[in-house]
């Protein structure tokens, strides 16, 4: 599997939260090419602010290896890490984070987020953390799409 494969693995995983009344973001951990975990937005499913993607997909492959020291692994996100879910990659210290839609996506769909990008937070804690953005953008800009659609069609 590559970069693309495991993408789409989080981008799968946005669909399914958008399907159960969630928001669009997924994400999943990859670690000597195996998928680890994976996960969606559960935030209003669990009344739980800090359970986005990243965040679940986390604390799943922490438990699955048995370790918060997650060095070695990948963390896709079918959106840029807000600065919470960058910190929770940090303090894992996750080797690499590749998404898709950029935090300035989030925000344009109405999401409340913080304008701080993976790339200052990486450079304000001098983190190694391997940084590679943009990636399926447009695809992963789609799920927020059908997100928008589906919240449309709730007001009527």
């Amino acid at each position: 599997m590559n970069d693309e494969n495991f993408m789409q693995v989080a981008i799968e995983k946005a669909r399914y939260g958008v399907q159960n009344g969630q928001s669009p973001f997924g994400a999943c951990v990859v670690k000597n090419g195996e998928v680890i975990s994976s996960g969606s937005n559960t935030v209003w499913k669990d009344g739980d602010i800090t359970a986005h993607a990243e965040i679940n997909a986390i604390r799943k492959a922490c438990k699955k290896l048995n370790s918060v020291d997650l060095s070695g692994c990948i963390v896709y996100s079918t959106c840029e890490p807000c600065p919470m879910c960058f910190a929770a990659c940090y303090w894992a210290r996750i080797s690499k984070i590749v998404y898709g839609a950029r935090i300035k996506d989030a925000k344009g769909f109405g999401f409340n987020e913080m304008l701080v990008s993976n790339e200052q937070m990486k450079s304000l804690c001098k983190s190694k953390i391997e940084i590679k953005g943009d990636f399926l953008r447009d695809e992963c800009i789609e799920v927020f799409k059908q997100w928008a659609l589906q919240e449309e069609r709730k007001t009527y």
